[in-house]
């Protein structure tokens, strides 16, 4: 008999949600896997749950998730999709008009190269069937100081590391979104920025449970405005970590230096660094993270340490000094 033990932060979808949508939501899972590509939704063409359904499987969620979880709502869908960064959209948070109609992510390559053994080219419904998706609900912080509860459909980045199978020698994951000022015009009207999007992490981070590759989230194929077609979730770093649409896994033995790290650099100052764990001891220097306003109640709340997931990834920086500037920056 196989046991496991579960991390603190799971919560099993059966507790979370009634039979009869329980059951729907494991054929939803299964078509998402396996299904034929279709023009619209890529490798997403499973059954979709019907409004209701996705009504009582939301409110389910929200009502586990706040009992038995770290007690914070689920963020309604649509306050998500309409309140979120991606600067290849613009620098406001109304990008989604402009990403729901100009991002095509679909036909979408993934590459996974350097200091691996075979580097590989796929598409990303091939690389999606490839993998066994799962649903995490998971705590989201923004550096501006607000905070969001996503339910995401994906799976963990660990299982793209081992498919990869990175020489021993490989210190980093780095990855990098798309670069078409032809599609998105942030990248046309704001040049000074180092386009492309790259952010990176420690193979010790990265093999880590917590790192999701997300590829739905709310039970459906993931919008546009959430980083389509694929994207990665870090739930105790600040969201400009979570890099959107990308194209390209990188494994290295050189350190990566982010987006907003070098747009830091670049301006003198140290702003937002390669560690970027949330941190409510250590202010941005325009402003104290030692709270967030909740997107969905609009409530104050202190900010935890690790965003509520030391449990899982405070060991990774044992040994590394106190709690301060080094793991904000």
């Amino acid at each position: 008999m196989l046991t496991r033990s579960r991390p603190s932060w799971f919560l099993p979808e059966s507790a979370a949600t009634p039979e009869g949508v329980y059951l729907n939501r494991r054929k939803l899972m299964k078509g998402l896997a396996g299904a034929a590509v279709l023009p619209a939704i890529g490798g997403f063409a499973a059954p979709a749950l019907a409004a209701t359904e996705r009504a009582m499987l939301t409110g389910a969620l929200d009502k586990a998730y706040t009992e038995g979880g770290p007690h914070r709502p689920l963020t309604p869908e649509e306050m998500n999709l309409h309140y979120n960064n991606f600067y290849e959209f613009g620098s406001q948070k109304a990008i989604y008009d402009e990403a729901e109609r100009s991002l095509k992510p679909r036909p979408w390559t993934i590459s996974i190269e350097g200091m691996v053994d075979k580097p590989l080219t796929l598409d990303v419904d091939a690389l999606i069937k490839k993998m066994t998706l799962e649903e995490r609900v998971y705590r989201h912080r923004c550096v501006e100081a607000w905070s969001m509860v996503v339910p995401w459909v994906g799976f963990p980045l660990s299982k793209l590391v081992d498919m990869a199978q990175p020489m021993s020698s490989a210190k980093y994951l780095e990855m990098q979104t798309f670069n078409d000022p032809g599609m998105a015009s942030g990248i046309r009207t704001q040049p000074w920025y180092p386009w492309p999007y790259v952010e990176g992490l420690t193979m010790a981070e990265a093999t880590n449970d917590l790192p999701f590759v997300a590829v739905g989230a709310y039970g459906k194929v993931l919008a546009n405005q959430m980083g389509a077609p694929i994207r990665l979730h870090l739930p105790w770093k600040y969201g400009f970590k979570s890099i959107k649409s990308i194209v390209r896994f990188t494994f290295t033995d050189k350190r990566p230096v982010g987006f907003w790290e070098e747009i830091s650099k670049q301006s003198g100052n140290t702003e937002y660094g390669f560690w970027a764990n949330v941190n409510p001891k250590v202010a941005h220097p325009r402003w104290s993270q030692a709270n967030e306003r909740v997107l969905s109640t609009g409530e104050t709340i202190p900010t935890e340490l690790f965003n509520g997931y030391g449990e899982q990834v405070a060991s990774l920086y044992a040994g590394m000094g106190d709690l301060g500037d080094m793991l904000y920056r």
